[in-house]
């Protein structure tokens, strides 16, 4: 997925200034882009303020819509900004001792230290670490940027030369060369640790896609592809092994076995070196034994490594003899030991062969729920880590820890005027993000294995708080009753998520001088933990004393402060939170404008933080019951309001988008429907008066503050621009167009407010910009679309009349529709559109002064149609989104994104299933049903297993897990089987005190039994989703909701931070339980965090979906290219984001031809997205299936069929084989399998396909004709005309009463049958003539035909949306207008089916279109 609308940019460099410039505006990928908004000059308005979520400081936006006020000058600027990253690189050559000089590409805006980095990683000098880089004998400072160094310049010679080593440096050379030897070793990933992550593509393609296809082009004879799939992949299989999730790599067998090159490598227990030999240039000593058994003492020394006389226990550093001193540990070692010369030099092969993808660190953590039993090996870096507190680099920054506030805040600051300050600041941000939320995960996990000593460790282990690393760790239990009032623990473990959503929202917005903590929030072992960056000086001081705004006791004393209201203000009209008053304790008046929780604290820093961000959104009243309080009709049909757990139900950020969306929407046709009444009125009288006055005149327009911001102030720019810069403009303007013909309404001829009223920019844009595909509700046709200076339709309300009229301000009439319309919609202001909330509506506690109990009422109002927007909108257009396939989640985590999307919270979704329960399609929505239910279950699961771990002490972990994962899915009655103890204690019965919070000698876990557990997880369903399940265990839900164990498994695994060993589980033995405690491998942490977003790369991405949605394939190429560079700048190599841009970037190759550079781009989406987003994910899924189809088009047959068994074998895994789309995935298979002749198997794919189109997409859909299509063909090839002519038949009635007789499709599918029969026929005259005249018949020739591979290709490329068009230049031109025709009247609200293309196509060459990009 891309992202939400909240990250949309302010400004967009305007990359070809000289074609139509889209700035797109697309949130959610199936929405269509948006055309651009152009000022009277011509040139387009290139901010876009979202009503909602710019995610910049207005400081910052003035100033960018003043460069676009002064038309060129923006332009250009940003033109020039984007040729600066694009700055040509030069060639330098690199000298190291004992290796031939090489040539190396480098940038001007590289530094040093990346040169370093590279030769790091080379194969011939990989083994260097301590070395400088010298030029003509001068040092290069290692922090410098290559462009500020004198004398370098293309073809310079630069040298390698070695350094002396210190204690530091030593460490460092060593963890190095470890990290090479252990370069294949997967174990890192599979523990978790690093960064690293699991990606098995290159197992399926069998190394580099690029070389292997040239190399099997040679015999491409199809006799030799083996097609048959593995029995577990045809369709039918109820087996769903688990082993072939991770293919054994064969590069993993070899580590093993003959490339170990070291069989220890250690520190030796004579460190540290005594004061006499730190003086002979000792520094520390290794100890080593080698492939041959040799154990061998190693002194590290300033000039480098030598062998010296020590053994296991005498001491003695004198140098061995001969003593061989090395620089590098590497060289030494390939004097003394042959097979690890040997080995080390074949195993640095293996490691530069693989895809750098498949090495390079992602930015946070993946973990993976599967890992095979991994021999343990020594290693001294591993030993070391665990015991010190060095997270990344630690140790080589001066100062030892990192002062974590200091850094996140200090990122912050920095300049963010042009986009190369731009970019370097949210680099900045976005690593010293990732580096934080992977020190806090692992302080939280040395917190909760009792490893941190807790700073209050007087108080009971659930009230302790803890300091590590410059971090702030607190429990998500209720201290002290804080929040007794608003549901205890329940609260309290809600609050920190609550908080995240906060800091997220307010750092998208992003305001210059308002500062937020780091968050994360990490649940590990069934306990929650609150990760923050602690503001300089709190400590010192009582929170009493430090809260300078806001309330610490949820309202009943409330303090205010100048400073914070006016930076808050700046985050008010994004957040929609309303500026309110409540009484404190002395019951005087405060102004606030966030919710009372909010805190603000001034830091010793002088920085202005807030804290406390849980209640950032509203209050959800569905589930907030309140006395006296009644719910809208809607609502309450649905059964709200209902009691939740705690009383921090809130709403979404996205929902309240939405809400205010739609709000705008509605205020529009009311203000415009009462416009076209008075205008008709005042017409009517004209008409009596006179003929011949001028058009432009007569049309009152909307008042020009018909903006968010009601301020006098903006009346005033707006009729200043007016007057100024724009007057001739609008002079020439209303002459040109009143003598076009127009549609009666649009007589108003206007122009849009020049950039520099944020009016415009602000209404225009909620206007445009929806945050999602499915909430876009059209404007109907009685909203005034006007016409801008090029052409473009503007929705009436940013109009701005221009006509020798009054100043609509003056108009009494246009002001009271404007006020009736905003009474309508709530908004708070009288004069424009502008609906914000109060959060601390319904807050307990909180109370408002008398004067402003109208507002009160109006925002319970607002609040209450919030709930009944969400009840009645939001969830059936989710539901509506499933059955018309825009929305298709797999599995748990994307069901959960496509609710997110719209706003909707997962407590919700015993409603949405109920909803689904009643659509009369229910057949057709039966996969989403089953994800839903199979969510909910392991949901209610997760809150249980919670629970029962924290009554767990940690010798009994493995087992408990174990016993509960029997309980919840093994057939077997399943009994725990309390872990015999290992070690037999002396004094049975010493009392052990345990420090972990919670622990303590607990077995009560081991009492809970199958039927107790499933009878917790319907009354937690019942209780918490309010949803009914019937079902008393395992096997009775698999069987009622058509749910699969294994998956139940995957989905539990991955909520809790399970990992399990990777075998064939008998989940349905009767006699022995499925899990044993050795099939738990380890717990991990669920971490939440902020995601930092690329601005700048994200709208580049955005701008180029929306050129290709146009057609302009090649312009949006280019756009997309620009983004990747922008992403890779700002998120290093991998990211979800990249591999977005790297998908589209393919499947535009692929369509504009390039089969092999689509084949590359998508082989490094498939890489990233398995490391990214984890093997299973259903984006891995779709991003195999792809990678399979550019594959076949490279005439890659084995390999294209291997990756889409590859992906049915993982969606089976993930979600099942009943799923919309199986039915593409086995569509794919079926035509590969035909063009490779293996028309059996082929069959079974493209009837079970059929099947599920049938079912899916209803039996008179097109996509079911087209695959009854498919299996004719199948059954032609195999010359059963009967069954192919039945097929056939099938599909032409569904064309016939679909398309009508006069379509092509119908038209193909006829000829078709008619060749079919004359086959048929020719075959029974043939079968005819043998029976008569036996053994001498004279047969006419039969033509079998195989399917050429171009046939199957073109079918490939129609399944996946693909349509290539034969079309004429003419036809071309007359396309391009069409599409910018058809996106006008979107945008006005026509609908496009009543348009068609004028005049015939000609068939001269084809040119590709996409269908669905996405």
């Amino acid at each position: 997925m891309v992202s939400k609308t909240d990250d949309i940019p302010a400004s967009v460099p305007n990359c070809n200034v000289n074609t139509v410039d889209v700035v797109g505006e697309t949130p959610d990928r199936k929405e269509s882009s948006k055309s651009p908004h152009k000022d009277p000059c011509g040139h387009s308005v290139d901010t876009v303020v979202m009503n909602g979520g710019g995610a910049h400081n207005p400081s910052e936006e003035e100033s960018k819509q003043d460069g676009a006020g002064d038309t060129d000058g923006g332009e250009d600027s940003n033109e020039q900004e984007v040729i600066v990253i694009q700055d040509t690189g030069f060639t330098v050559k690199i000298q190291a001792p004992g290796t031939e000089p090489f040539d190396l590409q480098v940038s001007p805006q590289e530094m040093v230290q990346e040169i370093h980095q590279v030769l790091m990683d080379r194969e011939d000098t990989c083994h260097r670490t301590c070395f400088s880089l010298q030029l003509d004998s001068n040092v290069l400072d290692n922090f410098a940027e290559l462009k500020s160094i004198e004398g370098l310049q293309e073809g310079s010679l630069l040298k390698v030369v070695e350094e002396p080593y210190t204690v530091r440096e030593a460490r460092i050379h060593v963890r190095h060369i470890r990290d090479l030897l252990k370069g294949l070793d997967p174990s890192d990933a599979y523990n978790g640790v690093d960064c690293n992550s699991l990606s098995f593509l290159s197992v399926f393609t069998d190394g580099d896609l690029g070389d292997s296809g040239k190399r099997k082009k040679k015999g491409s004879q199809l006799e030799q592809i083996d097609c048959t799939p593995p029995e577990h992949i045809l369709p039918g299989s109820k087996e769903r092994p688990l082993l072939p999730l991770q293919p054994q790599n064969k590069d993993w067998k070899v580590i093993m076995t003959p490339m170990q090159c070291l069989k220890v490598l250690t520190m030796s227990g004579w460190n540290p070196p005594p004061g006499n030999r730190k003086m002979h240039g000792d520094l520390m000593y290794l100890y080593m034994v080698t492939v041959e058994e040799r154990h061998i003492s190693i002194t590290a020394s300033t000039r480098g490594f030598y062998l010296n006389q020590s053994t296991t226990y005498t001491f003695n550093p004198k140098p061995a003899n001969p003593s061989f001193l090395s620089h590098s540990l590497v060289e030494l070692l390939s004097q003394i030991s042959p097979a690890f010369k040997k080995n080390f030099t074949a195993l640095q092969k293996k490691r530069v062969q693989r895809h750098p993808f498949e090495r390079i660190a992602t930015p946070f953590q993946v973990y993976s729920w599967t890992a095979p039993q991994v021999d343990h090996t020594m290693d001294c870096v591993r030993a070391e880590d665990a015991y010190t507190s060095r997270l990344g680099y630690e140790e080589h920054i001066p100062g030892q820890t990192r002062d974590w506030n200091e850094e996140l805040q200090t990122t912050r600051e920095l300049a963010r005027k042009n986009l190369p300050d731009r970019l370097l600041r949210e680099r900045a941000i976005f690593k010293v993000h990732s580096d934080f939320a992977a020190a806090a995960t692992r302080g939280s996990m040395a917190v909760i294995d009792g490893n941190v000593m807790a700073i209050n460790p007087g108080e009971e282990t659930r009230m302790q708080m803890f300091i590590w690393n410059n971090i702030f760790f607190s429990l998500g239990f209720d201290v002290r009753d804080h929040y007794r009032e608003l549901g205890g623990d329940a609260a309290a473990h809600a609050a920190p998520t609550n908080d995240l959503n906060g800091v997220r929202a307010y750092g998208a917005v992003d305001v210059e001088g308002l500062y937020t903590l780091g968050t994360v929030v990490v649940d590990y072992r069934g306990y929650r933990v609150t990760a923050q960056s602690i503001i300089p000086g709190i400590l010192e001081r009582e929170q009493e004393q430090s809260v300078i705004y806001g309330s610490i006791d949820f309202g009943k004393t409330v303090v205010s402060h100048g400073k914070y209201l006016e930076l808050l203000e700046r985050t008010s009209r994004p957040l929609k939170v309303q500026r309110h008053n409540v009484l404190n304790e002395k019951d005087e008046s405060m102004e606030l404008c966030s919710s009372v929780e909010c805190k603000g604290i001034i830091g010793n820093d002088g920085r202005h933080y807030i804290l406390d961000l849980l209640r950032t959104f509203p209050p959800d009243l569905n589930f907030l019951p309140v006395e006296g309080e009644e719910l809208s009709p809607e609502s309450v049909r649905e059964g709200f309001p209902r009691q939740h757990r705690h009383r921090l139900a809130c709403l979404r950020q996205e929902l309240i988008e939405a809400f205010v969306e739609h709000r705008y929407l509605l205020f529009m046709k009311m203000a415009a429907l009462q416009l076209m009444q008075q205008k008709a009125n005042k017409e009517s009288k004209l008409a009596t008066l006179t003929e011949n006055s001028s058009p432009g005149a007569a049309v009152p327009a909307l008042p020009s503050t018909e903006t968010p911001d009601a301020s006098a102030e903006s009346s005033e720019t707006s009729t200043e621009t007016l007057t100024d810069a724009n007057s001739d403009a609008v002079q020439t303007e209303t002459t040109s167009t009143s003598d076009a013909p127009q549609p009666a309404a649009t007589e108003a001829t206007t122009t849009e407010a020049a950039p520099k009223t944020e009016p415009m920019t602000e209404t225009d844009s909620s206007a445009t910009t929806t945050t999602n595909a499915s909430q876009a509700t059209p404007i109907e046709d009685n909203v005034v679309p006007t016409v801008t200076t090029n052409g473009s339709l503007v929705p009436f309300a940013t109009a701005i009349q221009n006509g020798e009229c009054e100043s609509p301000l003056e108009d009494p009439k246009s002001r009271e529709v404007v006020l009736n319309a905003c009474k309508a919609v709530g908004s708070i202001s009288n004069t424009s559109f502008d609906i914000r909330f109060n959060p601390d509506i319904f807050s307990p506690g909180v109370r408002f002064p008398e004067d402003s109990a109208d507002d009160i009422q109006k925002q319970k109002q607002l609040l209450k149609d919030a709930g009944a927007f969400m009840v009645s909108c939001q969830i059936p257009s989710l539901v509506k989104d499933c059955l018309d396939h825009s929305a298709l989640p797999m599995d748990g985590a994307t069901l959960t994104e496509a609710l997110h999307q719209r706003g909707i919270n997962v407590r919700y979704l015993g409603n949405v299933l109920a909803f689904v329960d009643q659509t009369p399609a229910k057949a057709q929505l039966e996969h989403f049903y089953r994800i839903g239910i199979s969510e909910l279950i392991t949901r209610c699961a997760k809150h249980i297993f919670k629970t029962y771990l924290q009554g767990v002490e940690l010798s009994a972990l493995s087992a408990a897990v174990s016993h509960f994962l029997n309980c919840f899915l093994s057939s077997f009655d399943a009994v725990a089987h309390l872990p015999a103890d290992e070690l037999v204690s002396r004094r049975k019965n010493r009392k052990r005190r345990n420090r972990v919070p919670g622990g303590g000698d607990n077995t009560a876990w081991a009492s809970l039994t199958p039927s107790e557990l499933w009878k917790n997880i319907v009354s937690e369903a019942q209780s918490y989703y309010h949803f009914t399940l019937h079902c008393e265990n395992a096997d009775q839900v698999v069987e009622k909701y058509g749910l699969q164990k294994i998956t139940l498994l995957r989905e539990i695994s991955i909520k809790a931070g399970i990992q399990i060993l990777i075998k064939e589980y008998n989940f349905d033995s009767r006699h022995k339980p499925a899990f044993t405690e050795e099939d738990i491998l380890n717990i991990f942490p669920v971490v939440k965090h902020v995601n930092p977003k690329a601005s700048d790369a994200f709208h580049f991405f955005q701008s180029g979906q929306a050129k290709v949605q146009q057609g302009y394939l090649k312009e949006g190429c280019e756009l997309i290219n620009e983004a990747l560079n922008l992403f890779n700048n700002v998120y290093g190599a991998m990211h979800v984001e990249i591999c977005a841009c790297l998908r589209l970037l393919a499947r535009l190759n692929y369509i504009m031809g390039d089969h092999h550079e689509a084949l590359s781009n998508q082989q490094k989406a498939v890489l990233m997205s398995e490391r990214v987003l984890g093997v299973e994910h259903p984006n891995t899924i779709q991003e195999y299936m792809h990678l399979a189809l550019y594959c076949f088009a490279n005439g890659q047959l084995s390999t294209a069929l291997k990756l889409l068994y590859r992906a049915r074998y993982l969606m089976l895994m993930v979600c099942g084989e009943d799923h919309p789309e199986m039915a593409l995935l086995d569509s794919n298979i079926g035509l590969v399998l035909h063009g490779v002749m293996e028309y059996d198997l082929s069959l079974r794919f493209l009837e079970n396909a059929l099947a599920i189109n049938t079912k899916y997409h209803g039996p008179r859909s097109l996509k079911v004709a087209l695959s009854h299509h498919l299996v004719a063909r199948v059954y032609e090839s195999k010359a059963e005309f009967r069954s192919a002519l039945q097929q056939e038949k099938e599909g032409y009635t569904i064309y016939k009463n679909q398309v009508g007789e006069a379509h092509e499709k119908t038209k193909e599918s006829s000829e078709y049958l008619k060749y079919l029969t004359q086959q048929a026929v020719a075959l029974q005259r043939t079968m005819n003539e043998i029976y008569k005249n036996g053994s001498n018949a004279s047969i006419m020739p039969l033509k079998f035909t195989a399917p050429s591979m171009a046939s199957v290709l073109e079918q490939l490329n129609i399944i996946n949306g693909i349509i290539f068009i034969p079309l004429s230049q003419k036809d071309l031109e007359n396309l391009k207008a069409e599409v910018q025709r058809r996106q006008q009247l979107q945008e006005s609200g026509k609908s496009v089916e009543d348009l068609t293309v004028d005049g015939p196509l000609e068939l001269e060459d084809k040119i590709p279109m996409d269908v669905n990009v996405d």
